[in-house]
C-alpha cells in the first residue's frame, strides 16, 4: 500500500506518539497566525450534530445505566450508543468522535475539492489547480481503466533488466528515490544524539502483512490469514497478466521471501526502545553496519550519494538483506518479489479488479465489508499527498476568532496540573525533579494548524495521470526529506495534516500538536461544560503531555536528545510503577484469547493513566471559573461526573472482530473500552465521583500510579 505522506514524518520520528490511531487496513507503520478549533456559531450547530446536550457535553442518550457505573464504566457511558450504532460497511471500527468528526471534515474537504475540480475558485489559494486536477483524475475511474498498468511498464521493465547485486541494489535504490522504497527505506530522522540536526535513517521493511507475527505465529487464525495471504498474492499477479499456475508459484515464492524478511524484522516491542534502534554511522561504516548491501549502488539510486551521517536502525535486519541479495534469494526470486510489490503499492491507483482485489484483502485483514466511496478515496489520497495545500481552504471554513484563547488557556493549565505534580511527587528526588521541570519548560504547543505552510511548487499534478500523480507526489515527498538531511531541525514543521483527527506528541521535538480537526465536538465545544470539556480535549492534552515521561519519552531530555537524565534510585521506581500498568494490561484479553500486549502499549496506558489525571487536577483548578458564555441550564451530574463522562464518552467506539485482532497484534493503543476503564481503575478521584464500594469492579485493588 503506497505510504501516507502525511504520516511519513511521523515514521521518521519513531517517538512521535498519537493519542489515537484508527484500526485500518493498511500495512504498515503528519502562513497564517493560529486561529481556534470553530466559532461559536459552528461549534452550536456541530455539537447538536455530535448529539451532544449543550448545556453540559454529556450525552445522555448513549448511556447505559442499566449497568452500574462501578461495575463497567464503559458500558455506563457508552452502552446504548454501542447498541444503536452499526458500523458504515466501508469502515472496520467506528467511533462517537473521532469517525464523527473525521466524516464531517472530509464532507468539507470533498466540497473543496470539487469545486476546485469544476475550476471555481482555484485562484483563491496557490495550489487550487492542483488540487482540482489532482481530484478530478483520482475520479476519472474512465481514463484510469483506459490506461490499465501501462504507468508501470517502466518500472516492470527496470525489474527485468536487473541482472546482478548491484543492479538489484540500484533499483531497490531508485524505487527509494520515487518514493516507493522496497525491502528497506531511507527516511529523515532527528539525530537521537545530537537534538539540533537531521541525519539520514535506515528503517526496516519489505513485509506486505503487517508484523512479523503474522507470518511467524503458529496460531490457527494466524496460519489462516497466511493462506488467504497468498492467495491474494497470486490473484493480484493473475490480474497483472500471469496465467493461473505461474501466479500460485509466484506467490508462494514471495511468501518465501517475505518470511525470510520477517524472521529478521526487530519486534514491535523493541521498536519502541530508543537505545535498540540508535546506531549512528557515517557513510563509510555503512558496509560494516550493514554489510553485503552493494551501498554505492543504492545511494546512488536513491540520489542519496552526498549523505555523510546515517542511523542504522535495525542492522540486523540490513544484514540479512545483504545476505539476501548476495545469494542467498536468487535474482528471479527477487524479481517475482519486486513485480509483486509494484502491484501491491499501486494497487489502489489501478483499474477497479485491481482495487477490489485490494480491498478483499483488506475485508479479510480488519473486517470492513465494502470499498468507501470513490471521493472519499479521493480525499484521504489528496490529504495525504498535499494536505497542507488542502488544510488552507479547510481551515478558512472552519476556523474562526472565538474560542482559541480556551483552547490555549486549557492546555496551560494541564502544564500547570503536570508542574503541580513534580512538585509533590516523593518518588521523585531533586536532580531529577529539577531536570523534569526543565523539560516540561521546553515543550512546545502547537495548535489548529502551522504558521507557515509548505511549499509544493515543483510538484506537476496532470488531470490525465492519476497513477503517475500519486507517484510524482511520493517521489516529491522523498526529496522534501532528503534536503532536510545534514541541516538544522526544522522545529515549526508539523507532522500532520491540520484537518487529522488526532494529536500527538513528538519525544524529539519536545512538542504537542492539536490539529484543527480534533478541536471540535464532542471533545471540545464552546458551548460545552468546563468539566466536559477537561474530561474530552483536555484528557487529549494531558495523554500527550504524559507522552513526554512515559516509558519511551522519558529518555529524551530537555531539548529531545537521547540521554538518561533519571537518577538510578527515581529510575528503579519508575520502572516499577510502569511494570505495574503494564501487567494490568497483559490480563486483560479480548475475543476470549488475545492478550492485550503490556509491554506494546505501556506508553499509550501511561499516557491514559496520566492524562486523565492531568485533565482533572486542572478541572478542579478551574472549577470556579464562570461557565462558558453558550453553556445554559443545570446538569443532572455533578461537575465530577461530567468529567469522567466527558472522558469516556470520548471513547465510545465499535470495532469488528477482525478490526479489533489486527488491532491488539500490532497496535501500541489497547481497545477503547480498557482505555476507560483501565485508567479509572486507578483513580480514586472517580470511585468517589460515583461512590464506588472498595470491592467494586472499576476499583483496582493494588492501585497502579506512575505520574
Amino acid at each position: 500500500m503506497r505510504r501516507s505522506l502525511a504520516l511519513l514524518s511521523l515514521a521518521a520520528a519513531p517517538f512521535a506518539s498519537l493519542v489515537f490511531f484508527a484500526c485500518g487496513g493498511g500495512d504498515h507503520p503528519p502562513a497564517a497566525p493560529s486561529s481556534p478549533p470553530v466559532t461559536a456559531a459552528s461549534a452550536s450547530q456541530l455539537t447538536a450534530q455530535a448529539g451532544v446536550v449543550a448545556s453540559s457535553g454529556v450525552e445522555r442518550s448513549a448511556m447505559d445505566p442499566s449497568v452500574p457505573a462501578c461495575e463497567d464504566f464503559y458500558q455506563y457511558a457508552c452502552g446504548s450508543w454501542i447498541k444503536s450504532t452499526e458500523i458504515p460497511a466501508d469502515e472496520a471500527s467506528w467511533y462517537r468522535s473521532f469517525s464523527v468528526i473525521r466524516d464531517r471534515n472530509e464532507d468539507i474537504l470533498r466540497n473543496i475539492l470539487e469545486t476546485y475540480a469544476r475550476g471555481e475558485k482555484v485562484a483563491d489559494t496557490a495550489y487550487g489547480k492542483a488540487l482540482g486536477d489532482f481530484y478530478g483524475a483520482c475520479m476519472d475511474e474512465t481514463n484510469i481503466d483506459k490506461l490499465g498498468t501501462k504507468p508501470l511498464d517502466p518500472t516492470l521493465k527496470a525489474i527485468d533488466a536487473i541482472k546482478d547485486p548491484a543492479s538489484l541494489a540500484k533499483f531497490l535504490g531508485k524505487m527509494q528515490a520515487e518514493g516507493q522504497p522496497m525491502v528497506f527505506e531511507l527516511m529523515a530522522s532527528q539525530d537521537f544524539n545530537d537534538a539540533t540536526r537531521v541525519i539520514a535513517m535506515l528503517w526496516q521493511g519489505g513485509l506486505g502483512m503487517p508484523e512479523r507475527e503474522y507470518y511467524l505465529d503458529s496460531s490457527p487464525k494466524m496460519a489462516e490469514l497466511r493462506t488467504k495471504y497468498e492467495q491474494h498474492v497470486a490473484a493480484m499477479l493473475q490480474l497483472a497478466g500471469e496465467p493461473e499456475a505461474k501466479a500460485k508459484a509466484s506467490a508462494k515464492t514471495v511468501m518465501k521471501v517475505e518470511t525470510m524478511l520477517a524472521k529478521a524484522w526487530m519486534s514491535k516491542e523493541d521498536r519502541r526502545e530508543p537505545k535498540k534502534i540508535n546506531h549512528p554511522a557515517p557513510r563509510i561504516d555503512l558496509a560494516k553496519s550493514a554489510p553485503g548491501i552493494p551501498w554505492d549502488a543504492w545511494l546512488e539510486g536513491a540520489e542519496a550519494k552526498n549523505v555523510g551521517n546515517f542511523n542504522v536502525a535495525q542492522p540486523d535486519f540490513l544484514k540479512e538483506v545483504g545476505a539476501m541479495i548476495n545469494g542467498k534469494v536468487s535474482l528471479a526470486d527477487w524479481k517475482t518479489y519486486l513485480r509483486w510489490n509494484t502491484f501491491r503499492g499501486n494497487a489502489d491507483e489501478l483499474p477497479a479488479p485491481f482495487v477490489d482485489e485490494r480491498f478483499k484483502w483488506r475485508k479479510t485483514l480488519v473486517g470492513a465489508q465494502s470499498l468507501p466511496p470513490r471521493w472519499k478515496r479521493c480525499v484521504r489520497t489528496i490529504d495525504g499527498a498535499m494536505g497542507e495545500a488542502l488544510a488552507q481552504p479547510f481551515v478558512k471554513k472552519t476556523l474562526g476568532a472565538e474560542g482559541k484563547s480556551t483552547v490555549v488557556g486549557m492546555v496551560q493549565a494541564i502544564e500547570g496540573a503536570m508542574h503541580g505534580n513534580l512538585e509533590t511527587l516523593a518518588w521523585m528526588d531533586e536532580p531529577t525533579r529539577k531536570a523534569a521541570f526543565a523539560k516540561l519548560g521546553k515543550i512546545a504547543n502547537k495548535i489548529a494548524y502551522p504558521d507557515k505552510w509548505r511549499s509544493y511548487d515543483g510538484l506537476n499534478i496532470n488531470r490525465d495521470e492519476y497513477l503517475a500523480n500519486t507517484q510524482r507526489a511520493s517521489a516529491f515527498e522523498y526529496r522534501r526529506q532528503l534536503a532536510k538531511i545534514g541541516k538544522p531541525v526544522d522545529r515549526y514543521e508539523w507532522q500532520m495534516s491540520p484537518p487529522t483527527v488526532n494529536a500527538y506528541y513528538d519525544a524529539q521535538l519536545n512538542e504537542m500538536v492539536f490539529p484543527a480537526g480534533i478541536l471540535q465536538p464532542p471533545f471540545y465545544s464552546n458551548t460545552a461544560s468546563m468539566p466536559a470539556n477537561y474530561g474530552g480535549i483536555g484528557m487529549v492534552m494531558g495523554h500527550e503531555l504524559t507522552h513526554g515521561f512515559d516509558d519511551e519519552g522519558r529518555q529524551f531530555d530537555a531539548e529531545g536528545n537521547l540521554k538518561d537524565w533519571w537518577s538510578k534510585a527515581v529510575d528503579t521506581e519508575f520502572e516499577r510503577r510502569a511494570s505495574c500498568v503494564q501487567k494490568q494490561f497483559d490480563d486483560y484479553v479480548v475475543l476470549g484469547d488475545l492478550h492485550v500486549n503490556g509491554k506494546l502499549t505501556l506508553g499509550e496506558n501511561i499516557a491514559d493513566l496520566g492524562g486523565v489525571k492531568l485533565a482533572h487536577r486542572a478541572m478542579k483548578a478551574k472549577a470556579s471559573s464562570p461557565a462558558p458564555a453558550g453553556a445554559t441550564g443545570k446538569s443532572e451530574f455533578t461537575p465530577e461526573q461530567e468529567f469522567f463522562l466527558g472522558f469516556a464518552q470520548g471513547w465510545c467506539g465499535k470495532l469488528r472482530d477482525e478490526a479489533l485482532r489486527h488491532l491488539v497484534s500490532t497496535n501500541p493503543h489497547s481497545p477503547p473500552n480498557l482505555r476507560v476503564n483501565g485508567p479509572l481503575s486507578n483513580l480514586p478521584e472517580f470511585a468517589q465521583a460515583f461512590a464506588c464500594q472498595p470491592d467494586s469492579k472499576m476499583v483496582k485493588k493494588d492501585r497502579c500510579e506512575v505520574w
